[in-house]
């Protein structure tokens, strides 16, 4: 187990590498041929040549290779590096260190997040386990249809609808008859409330994670129909085991596995719906913020931010993958 972390561990940290890399080339790019966003600094004013060299190094822009189309200004890159092995993700446009940024963010980006996954266990492993017990009935084709209806509909078109076809009269109906500050209304709050964070990011979590839980709904049916004629499901059963105990302890243990992969594959997409979900209800969390420098070419906040996200992705991942011995016994890493 021990050679096998810190195996994991150094894939994650040349994962990690690359993803940096990756984000410094395309960032590089971007400005060379836009332009330097520390011109963004200003505003509709204009700079004198010794105000933007001035701004440009504050920000780590001021390098002659952001003005050459194609270098990949290596230089900055290591310097960054350096940076960040030392806990400094920089600043923002504003001169506020990404870290204190991302101290304020994290924690509504986690209660959505805690949302999202109770949605994802609940709709994924009920409705796929009872496609499973009921497969070929109606039941099963009309919960498979669901499934695939989730899938089409994209993240960004449920959360428009809901924010100005459905919150606003909710809202306005809920606030006249229970009272503005009254647990409902604030359910149905059309955007994020600092003062009441866990209650307004109810409804867009369930959102996040609905559209996440039709790969659970499929995955979990197929897992556990493996699992219901198997050899020792059929032996549990021979012992006069109840279905109960056969179910929970034989089937749903059992087809654990590939659900548990599928929580770190969703995971990540996750993230990408946290950023449309966050932006369009307003909600200061890490994708929102990531919306937001992305919008203002804030290349230090952008970089910083994908930079710790990947973290997050990469230990998700490996923590995914140390569960596996957790859930079957018969796993063992050598």
């Amino acid at each position: 187990m021990g050679r096998y972390l810190a195996r994991r561990l150094l894939q994650g940290l040349l994962t990690l590498f690359l993803v940096i890399l990756l984000l410094h080339l395309l960032t590089t790019w971007a400005i060379q041929l836009n332009g330097n966003p520390a011109l963004a600094f200003f505003g509709d004013r204009v700079p004198s040549p010794a105000q933007y060299a001035a701004v440009a190094e504050r920000f780590g822009l001021g390098d002659p290779c952001y003005a050459q189309v194609g270098n990949p200004c290596l230089g900055p890159f290591v310097t960054r590096l350096g940076d960040y092995l030392t806990g400094d993700f920089g600043t923002d446009l504003r001169g506020r260190p990404v870290t204190d940024i991302v101290g304020t963010a994290a924690p509504n980006t986690l209660r959505l997040f805690a949302v999202v996954t109770i949605t994802w266990l609940l709709i994924g492993m009920t409705l796929g386990s009872v496609a499973a017990r009921k497969r070929g009935r109606l039941t099963d084709h009309g919960i498979r249809g669901l499934s695939i209806m989730i899938d089409a509909l994209p993240v960004f078109v449920m959360l428009l609808v809901y924010r100005y076809v459905l919150a606003v009269p909710l809202y306005t109906w809920a606030k006249d008859t229970f009272g503005s500050n009254s647990t409902v209304a604030l359910l149905f709050k059309p955007s994020f409330s600092s003062d009441h964070p866990m209650i307004t990011v109810i409804v867009p979590g369930i959102l996040l994670g609905l559209t996440g839980s039709a790969a659970f709904i499929r995955l979990v049916r197929a897992a556990q129909l493996e699992n219901y004629n198997s050899e020792h499901v059929r032996t549990a059963r021979s012992k006069g085991l109840t279905e109960r105990h056969v179910v929970l302890f034989h089937i749903v243990r059992n087809s654990s596995i590939p659900v548990a992969t599928a929580v770190g594959i969703v995971f990540t997409e996750a993230l990408a719906g946290a950023v449309i979900t966050e932006g369009v209800m307003n909600i200061y969390g890490m994708g929102g913020v990531l919306w937001k420098a992305v919008r203002d070419s804030d290349v230090s906040l952008v970089v910083g931010i994908v930079s710790l996200l990947a973290i997050v992705t990469i230990v998700v991942m490996i923590l995914v993958d140390l569960l596996y011995a957790a859930l079957d016994p018969r796993i063992r890493y050598e």
